[in-house]
């Protein structure tokens, strides 16, 4: 299983999350965050939660089977670019389990 963390632009996820809704992809956690990257976006202030300039980002979150995953970084690099710079970042990172905390059963088992 791999883990695929997106940080996109805001004015991006919906079309980034109707491309994954449409390829199969409906389970997925998304956040509000501010980014400090070395590029400013032009909406950048001072946050007023950590006292820096920020860049309002989303993270997308969600995990697939090994063979997904380029399909999935695909899809977000597709419909997560634009005319401007510091589209964002994807990161993919193995996962050995993951269980279900009511069951405590293994999600290995369903091949998830």
């Amino acid at each position: 299983m791999k883990e695929i963390k997106a940080f996109v632009k805001p004015n991006r996820i919906q079309k980034i999350i109707e491309a994954l809704t449409d390829n199969g992809f409906q389970s997925m956690t998304l956040s509000q965050g501010e980014g400090t990257g070395a590029f400013k976006s032009k909406g950048a202030r001072p946050s007023l939660d950590f006292h820096i300039t920020d860049s309002p980002v989303i993270k997308i979150e969600l995990v697939c089977q090994n063979e997904e995953a380029q399909t999935v970084i695909e899809i977000i690099s597709a419909n997560g670019k634009t005319d401007e710079p510091a589209d964002g970042i994807i990161y993919v990172s193995n996962i050995e389990d993951a269980f279900q905390i009511k069951t405590g059963d293994s999600l290995k088992r369903y091949n998830l």
